[in-house]
């Protein structure tokens, strides 16, 4: 089956005044579109990969075929980091973490002032486009790290719990420069429980081996 972009679970206005209305129609439905639409046609060369999840195909990126290992790299990214980017977010979100999130959080950070000092200064050193993650490690503990372009967690063996993105088109209509502005807003709209979620599925999933293929 051919991947789709799933739909925001939510109004695209519903995250007003931190995201607007229009960057959320640009980013759902053209930036996301686009790398659903790029990702089915590179699978169109090889049949045999249609059924395997865009989670399946990232985690073993050394196994996909090298004419479109790119393709899958950056549009499978873009596919999984976004379908969990609309997840994470509600309206009338944010505020302290609450649940085991929030025990882990303070257990790995000291505290979430600090967690979120941290992970906002990954997400605004990120040299160029890429995100900023918290992603549990094959030990089980918790790391903060920036990633590249589209690149996801998932290919170096890691969970990703939480991520922001920081590509220009993830903020520029309303912030315009102002990534870190753009930065300390975001946290107004995290939905915590699905961020709980993740973490309970992060303590239950298989560990893997780091599968990041070179470009």
């Amino acid at each position: 089956m051919a991947h789709e972009v799933p739909p925001l679970p939510y109004d695209y206005s519903a995250l007003e005044p931190y995201i607007d209305s229009e960057t959320m129609h640009l980013h759902h439905d053209m930036h996301h579109g686009a790398y659903v639409k790029n990702l089915n046609a590179a699978l169109e060369k090889h049949p045999e990969l249609q059924n395997k999840s865009a989670d399946e195909l990232l985690r073993n990126l050394n196994s996909i075929p090298e004419d479109i290992r790119g393709a899958v790299r950056n549009n499978g990214g873009g596919h999984v980091n976004h379908s969990m980017f609309w997840k994470i977010m509600k309206a009338k979100g944010g505020g302290a973490p609450n649940g085991k999130i929030a025990e882990a959080i303070n257990k790995a950070f000291g505290d979430f002032e600090s967690f979120k000092t941290k992970f906002n200064d990954a997400g605004a050193k990120q040299f160029g486009s890429g995100w900023a993650w918290l992603v549990r490690n094959q030990s089980g503990q918790l790391q903060v790290i920036s990633t590249p372009n589209q690149d996801n967690p998932i290919s170096q063996g890691l969970f990703p719990i939480l991520g922001n993105d920081v590509w220009e088109h993830a903020y520029y209509l309303k912030y315009r420069n102002r990534r870190p502005e753009y930065l300390a807003a975001w946290w107004n709209v995290v939905n915590w429980d699905e961020v709980n979620k993740r973490f309970e599925q992060s303590t239950k999933a298989e560990v893997h081996e780091p599968a990041l293929a070179s470009r």
